[in-house]
């Protein structure tokens, strides 16, 4: 049976449906006749429009604009120049009178091009042709300089603004509204000229990370723009720019989010790179006084990385149309092919090269700090000094005592406690706390040590999965030196960071950084044994740490990671923004917009220190001071 035609004019019914809908505030997203789609969120202040030509479409120009909040794609075609009009002031007609005023804006291609290659290479270009009245002067003008940010490939933007009261349109097209009727229905209308820098001006060919770029710079200008307008011609009063951002995630956006999740989902990295034996190879290191590098064993691995991949980029990404989470999957799937990678790479000379690509180095900045620590903080210290000691069945009841006080405010929090054989010390696990049996701590640090794991790790884990994105708890790319960074604060404003354990934390940048230069399994123990004044058996677990796999950089971000998080609060940012899942220091500012586009929700979980005075005051006095040293 033959599909059913689609008409060839918008229909008065469609329009009165979809202004209906905006009246009642709900969202809008349908189909045009010939091409196209109208996608608004919820009542805003503007709308983006791009005709298609009949000839000399691109097929990547539309999307320049379906990362907005307020999009119309429509055909150019003759069939439409009638109904098209009418859909568009009566639309804007109704935005108009909720908001007092409405604007469109309107963009094209440039086609008679060939500028943007240059000599030197591609430059961007735009022209705005804006109305001759001045009552919109404030808008075009951060309209201007939001373009004027744009580079791509280091070529900045070049602006060109010019004034026509007769027609903005793209050239062959009629205005979509006349002057009169755009005053009828309170809305204003501007036009801008794209430079196609994102196509061989040859072969037409699209190439495809100038393209991204450029939307992605494009989108922030565009919203720059519609904020001040919100803010200068309306009564809207948005609180951020952001908020005027997309809050509906079409469906590419879940099918992503799901095949990134079931990929993380199906290996558990850090349990895969850490040895089952450490117990006994540190019986074997001893039997050798210290002078053999003992035989590290680890779990099978339980999945076929290769074949992992191949799922891993069957992912569609290309079809997220939201730049900033289109981002942050590019990210993580990058991340995810390194950790696959890794794991074929584990126990050969080649894991040591993708720790560097995930986990970074140690710079001379960082091993300063570190070696500063080493020298100032004593080598025996009454810190840890304690009568008692915590065996892991004494653990496991306080992390359970601990997780009882987080389901208070969560009932439906499912972490649980695992007492097991094959780790050692603590770590968390899908967002579940794993104890080695044979774990035992002093008493003094227990509070501390559940402050690090449950309520940063487990915490963050569990408010990631209060969130619509699953990549929330399965880590965005990066996150783990802000999550350690976390961890040890978490320690300090609870009044556990010891100067013992800043010692370690000093000593594992230490380690990692001449386990980088070259140094063997031995020379370094000897280092943290001798030279440091570390107890045989922690100089052993450190070394053992930074070995494991072939060679895992991972333990250099406690201490970057708290210092980089201390200048942060120094900065006045917001801690309780960083505990909405596992996320890196980079994502904060992106983590704010969708929170501000009710992307996100606020976390359900605080950790308990948050709710003591003392903890508090402390908290103060980090804002004030961005030293690791005032720590101690």
């Amino acid at each position: 049976m033959a599909p059913t035609p689609r008409p060839l004019r918008i229909s008065q019914h469609f329009i009165q449906s979809a202004c209906g809908r905006l009246a009642e505030n709900k969202r809008l997203s349908r189909r045009l006749p010939i091409w196209g789609r109208m996608h608004i969120d919820r009542q805003l202040p503007f709308l983006c429009v791009y005709r298609r030509p009949d000839k000399g479409d691109d097929g990547e120009t539309a999307r320049l604009i379906t990362s907005q909040a307020s999009y119309l794609l429509a055909s150019g075609a003759r069939e439409l120049r009638e109904s098209l009009p009418f859909l568009v002031r009566e639309t804007v007609a109704t935005l108009g009178g909720i908001f007092g005023g409405c604007l469109i804006l309107e963009i094209w291609v440039r086609t008679k091009s060939g500028v943007h290659e240059a000599a030197d290479g591609i430059r961007p270009a735009f022209k705005i042709v804006a109305p001759t009245d001045f009552g919109l002067s404030s808008t075009i003008e951060v309209l201007e300089d939001a373009l004027r940010t744009i580079r791509i490939l280091k070529k900045p933007a070049s602006v060109e603004t010019v004034s026509d009261g007769k027609k903005i349109a793209p050239p062959g097209l009629p205005m979509l509204l006349s002057p009169t009727q755009l005053a009828e229905a309170r809305s204003h209308v501007v036009g801008l000229e794209i430079e196609p820098v994102y196509l061989n001006p040859e072969t037409g060919q699209v190439y495809p990370l100038v393209f991204r770029a450029l939307r992605r710079q494009l989108s922030r200008a565009l919203q720059r723009a519609f904020y001040q307008y919100a803010r200068s011609n309306t009564t809207a009063d948005p609180a951020h720019r952001h908020a005027l951002g997309r809050r509906a995630l079409v469906k590419a956006v879940w099918t992503a989010d799901r095949g990134l999740a079931e990929v993380s989902d199906a290996f558990d990295f850090l349990l895969q790179v850490t040895p089952v034996n450490t117990e006994r190879a540190w019986t074997a290191f001893k039997r050798t006084r210290f002078e053999r590098m003992p035989q590290f064993l680890y779990r099978p691995r339980t999945v076929a990385p290769s074949l992992l991949k191949r799922s891993l980029y069957a992912v569609p990404l290309e079809r997220v149309d939201d730049p900033v989470i289109a981002q942050l999957f590019r990210e993580k799937q990058a991340e995810l092919d390194r950790q696959l990678t890794m794991l074929l790479d584990r126990e050969t000379p080649r894991f040591i090269h993708g720790s560097l690509q995930l986990f970074g180095g140690v710079d001379d900045a960082t091993l300063q700090l570190a070696t500063d620590l080493l020298s100032r903080l004593p080598t025996r210290s009454r810190d840890d000094a304690s009568p008692t000691f915590a065996d892991a069945m004494l653990l496991a009841g306080r992390a359970e005592a601990e997780l009882a006080y987080l389901r208070h405010a969560y009932p439906t929090l499912s972490a649980r406690v695992e007492v097991r054989d094959d780790i050692h010390g603590l770590m968390v696990s899908e967002g579940n706390l794993l104890i080695g049996r044979r774990t035992k701590i002093p008493s003094s640090r227990v509070d501390a040590l559940l402050q690090h794991e449950v309520g940063t790790h487990v915490l963050t884990y569990h408010n990631g999965r209060a969130q619509p994105l699953r990549q929330l708890y399965a880590g965005l790319a990066g996150y783990e030196e802000l999550q350690e960074g976390l961890a040890v604060l978490a320690e300090y404003l609870v009044g556990g960071l010891s100067r013992p354990r800043l010692r370690l934390l000093a000593a594992r940048v230490v380690a990692v950084r001449r386990m980088i230069d070259g140094a063997s399994f031995v020379d370094v123990f000897r280092e943290l044994d001798r030279d440091l004044d570390f107890a045989q058996y922690t100089a052993f677990m450190t070394t053992m740490r930074v070995f494991r796999g072939g060679g895992l950089t991972k333990d250099a971000v406690y201490l970057r990671g708290l210092r980089a998080l201390l200048r942060y609060l120094a900065k006045g940012g917001s801690l309780e923004m960083l505990l909405i899942g596992k996320i890196g220091a980079a994502h904060a500012p992106i983590i704010k917009e969708l929170v501000l586009r009710k992307v996100l929700q606020p976390a359900p979980l605080r950790p308990r220190y948050l709710e003591s005075p003392a903890a508090l005051a402390r908290l103060e006095r980090v804002r004030t001071k961005s030293s690791i040293f005032d720590l101690i």
